[in-house]
């Protein structure tokens, strides 16, 4: 049990009264944000509550970490909006189930790991640009529909509005100061909602956004064809989708781990988060995967453990089955001002202090991500054209690092002792070290302190050799790593080179 049910795993400490509270107070913050998403993206509003139910419920006992927070979050649903102009429901409902199924196989075969590709100026372009994000979702809560267009709020509307904002983001940064009992976010809402409420002010509320009311998740068989031309139709979107989520999910399980000091678990949290999208599938859902802001609010209210995510999705239930009447009443100021200071808390302001420090191209490689994420919203194509650069800009500093020392023994061989690694974007070098043509008879290239990684590097050593063959000239490559003679083996009709045998020589390999 204890490997399963964190929370009730006795070696850690678990404060309660801290759990819940926070449970709560994400709960409060994570309706607006679900109900928007799903209006934008014309499914009905309860498909949003529902998907924050299921997630939320699924990954926080099933979920890779501790402290972690899934709904149903805008970077998975913005990838269905073309889906259900195009299809209807039906098809995102199936198409949600199958981005579910995508994200178990890549728990089960341990693919989670590659996450570690993301390197730290990607990790920054991505929090800071979801920052950013963060931020700008907050003005539309500033706006309103005048004579059927949508407007900024003006006169006494803004300045109520802002005012509330203001004393919510007050309240927020101040009460830690005095005492820590319950979590400051919690306690501006409760503060805003009875400002709001017992002085009768008229500001924009929960309830303008949509009704909240409803009954358990229904069991729901998505009505389409089982045919090859439907799964034509879904898979493209299931596998971006599935992409998406497990990108932002596994980032903010680096990020939370970075926060926590503790390790979580990748592959556990991609099968939780698949799990959790098949039910969605089955039960009305519109799908989700973990929410980075309120993951951080829920770390912000001291939360550590299992036990918030489970209370706030059970929080969520209880509302739209009972409680729909009172939270419809909640003003959106209150969870603006939340929402906004968890922004300001997501954005990573120690990326300027250290920016001098920084290399140039790692700057550009964050620069990027964050502009990507700001403008598209595609947080998987960021992330992935941040990878790409990163990995060209290593490629190009790896390839320069290559050398050779060259000296002739006393016996008149040559000798190209070779430094760095031979691959595909060093290959050129590599040839503009021998002298073909001057060298004696007989040439040996050492890799002691290099190695032939791929195709490029081998069909480098064999244009060599062939120089050297064309003048009836010998070359023997030594101190070839186990690795690196399998490679040539492999590529024997490709290459025609003498090895020289070294065998006091050992490389260890991983």
């Amino acid at each position: 049990m204890k490997k399963v049910f964190n929370l009730f795993d006795f070696s850690q400490k678990v404060n309660f009264r801290i759990e819940i509270l926070a449970g709560l107070t994400v709960a409060m913050t994570m309706i607006p944000e679900s109900l928007s998403f799903a209006i934008v993206a014309g499914f009905p509003p309860l498909m949003g509550l529902y998907a924050a139910f299921i997630a939320g419920l699924i990954t926080a006992i099933f979920g890779g970490r501790p402290g972690m927070i899934s709904g149903g979050a805008g970077a998975t649903v913005i990838v269905l909006i073309a889906l259900m102009k195009s299809n209807g429901l039906e098809y995102v409902f199936a198409a949600v189930a199958l981005a579910g199924i995508l994200q178990i196989l890549v728990g089960i075969f341990k693919l989670g790991k590659f996450i570690r590709l993301v390197p730290q100026p990607v990790m920054f372009g991505f929090v800071n640009g979801l920052a950013v994000i963060i931020f700008m979702s907050q003005l539309d809560q500033f706006k309103a529909i005048v004579n059927r267009q949508i407007q900024f709020l003006s006169g006494s509307p803004l300045l109520i509005m802002t005012s509330l904002v203001a004393l919510t983001i007050a309240i927020i940064v101040l009460l830690p100061k005095v005492s820590k009992a319950i979590p400051a976010s919690l306690a501006a809402i409760i503060v805003v909602f009875a400002l709001v409420f017992f002085f009768g002010i008229e500001t924009k509320t929960v309830q303008d956004i949509a009704s909240i009311s409803g009954g358990f998740p229904p069991f729901h068989i998505p009505n389409v064809p089982i045919t090859f031309e439907m799964l034509e139709i879904i898979f493209p979107y299931a596998l971006i989708m599935a992409a998406v989520g497990l990108t932002e999910g596994l980032l903010t399980l680096t990020l939370v781990d970075e926060i926590t000091g503790t390790k979580g678990n990748g592959n556990r949290e991609c099968i939780a988060q698949g799990s959790s999208n098949i039910l969605n599938g089955f039960f009305f859902g519109m799908g989700g995967c973990p929410m980075i802001a309120q993951t951080l609010v829920n770390l912000s209210a001291g939360s550590r453990a299992r036990l918030s995510g489970i209370v706030a999705a059970l929080t969520i239930l209880v509302i739209i089955l009972f409680g729909a009447p009172i939270i419809e009443q909640l003003p959106m100021a209150a969870l603006v001002g939340v929402m906004i200071m968890v922004a300001i808390g997501t954005f990573e302001w120690a990326s300027f202090r250290i920016i001098n420090k920084m290399p140039k191209h790692d700057i550009f490689v964050g620069i990027v991500v964050a502009v990507i994420t700001i403008l598209l919203h595609n947080l998987a194509l960021a992330v992935l054209i941040g990878v790409i650069i990163s990995a060209l800009v290593f490629a190009w500093e790896s390839a320069k690092r290559i050398r050779a020392k060259k000296y002739i023994d006393a016996n008149g061989v040559k000798h190209y002792e070779i430094y760095g690694p031979l691959f595909f974007a060093s290959t050129t070098a590599f040839s503009e070290k021998f002298d073909v043509f001057n060298d004696p008879k007989e040439v040996i290239i050492d890799f002691k302190e290099s190695k032939i990684t791929d195709m490029s590097a081998i069909d480098a050593v064999n244009k060599i050799t062939e120089r050297y063959a064309k003048l009836n000239k010998t070359v023997h490559l030594q101190h070839l790593s186990a690795d690196c003679k399998t490679l040539l083996k492999n590529a024997d009709q490709i290459i025609d080179v003498n090895i020289l045998e070294d065998p006091t020589y050992k490389v260890i390999i991983d």
